[in-house]
């Protein structure tokens, strides 16, 4: 009998260890099983944006998008970042916008450097423009017609007029 009370003592030394170990898991339950449902549907929605991903590149064919696009011309250390194209054209378009207490020097200034910064971002992004070769009214619509591009292309820009949000099918 001293092998079955050495074999219940040790049974029951086992019991009071691993007591606390049973409270934390009856007690954190609903939170370990809230944390793998959770882990489980979040990879769920990565395999499923993946999935649509990869949908959406066959569908439209992503690679001919960008085939004619130099890549080694956004690598040269002289090239300003795109995003901080799309802030100044943001900005410049604001004060192009609200230029009318200003002077026609300064106004003439905002417009410049404005298409200075759509001519930069349409060569960033591969896009024709003509802005130098125009004046007038002619470069108006080209600005507008650039503006449109940049806008399909995922920039977004002040809208022409103010108060007014710009709209690209």
């Amino acid at each position: 009998m001293g092998v079955g009370r050495g074999l219940l003592l040790m049974l029951a030394i086992l019991a009071v260890c691993c007591l606390p170990a049973l409270f934390a898991l009856v007690f954190c339950a609903d939170e370990i099983l809230d944390r793998v449902a959770c882990g489980w549907a979040e990879w769920r929605e990565q395999r499923r944006e993946r999935r649509t991903i990869a949908r959406l590149d066959r569908a439209i064919e992503a690679e001919s998008l960008t085939r004619d696009i130099d890549l080694t011309e956004f690598d040269r250390a002289d090239r300003r970042p795109l995003e901080q194209l799309a802030t100044d054209l943001r900005r410049l378009g604001g004060h192009r916008l609200a230029a009318s207490d200003r002077s026609v020097v300064w106004h003439g200034a905002v417009i410049d450097a404005y298409d200075e910064r759509l001519r930069a971002a349409c060569g960033a992004l591969g896009i024709p423009e003509h802005l130098t070769e125009l004046d007038g009214v002619d470069r108006e619509i080209e600005r507008v017609r650039v503006e449109g591009l940049l806008h399909a292309a995922g920039l977004t820009l002040p809208a022409a007029r103010p108060g007014h949000h710009q709209r690209h099918r």
